[in-house]
Parts: C-alpha cells; structure tokens; sequence
C-alpha cells in the first residue's frame, strides 16, 4: 500500500510527534515527585540514546518511559504496539532496530551500576 500523502505533507506530519514532555512522561513524573522523589530530566551524560527521561542520581536509578509503537513490547493483547499498514520493510527494520538499542542501552546502564 503506497503513502497516501505527499514527502511534504509526511514530512510535515512526522515533524509534530514529540520526543519530549510528552504526556506518558508528565503522569511518570507526577508520580515520582507525588511519592517524594527528587529527580533530573533528560541528563544526556549517562551512556545510550535515546537518554534516560528521568534520572534519579542518589539511588543510581533512571526510568526511560518507552511508548508500545516505537520501542515495541512483547505484549500480544496491546493495540498500541501494531504496526502499519504500508511500507511493511521499512517500518519492521527500523522498529527492531530501536528495540535492539533499548535493550543494549539497559544493559550498558546495569553493567555500571545503574537501575533501570
């Protein structure tokens, strides 16, 4: 199934989705700061992109708030974890490949003493 929209228009739609302060990530550190907790945003120093959302420096702890489209889950029952309709090659490669990259960066975080 070809792209119903033009490169413009795609570009310009794809070009709204935000990748920070988005709503998820607002609930999470509503929560955390409800319970009392301390925390820093976004801290680009620890290692493995996309960086932790929050990071928790006294208790070594991040929390990445990862949503069920982009960073897959193994989850069968969630809709929100499907994928599209068209360009099937493309959109498997590229969300296995971001899957790949959150579960190394989990790992690189736990070998240096972090919590994830």
């Amino acid at each position: 199934m070809a792209d119903t929209l033009i490169k413009a228009e795609r570009s310009e739609r794809m070009g709204h989705i935000r990748n920070k302060h988005v709503k998820p990530e607002m609930r999470v550190r509503r929560m955390v700061r409800g319970v009392g907790c301390r925390y820093r945003l976004h801290k680009s120093n620890l290692p493995g992109k996309p960086v932790p959302v929050l990071v928790i420096a006294g208790r070594k702890r991040v929390v990445f708030v990862h949503g069920c489209f982009w960073h897959r889950h193994p989850d069968p029952s969630c809709s929100l974890a499907r994928l599209p309709k068209s360009k099937l090659d493309f959109w498997v490669s590229k969300l296995e490949v971001n899957r790949q990259r959150d579960e190394a960066n989990v790992r690189e975080l736990e070998q240096i003493g972090w919590e994830v």
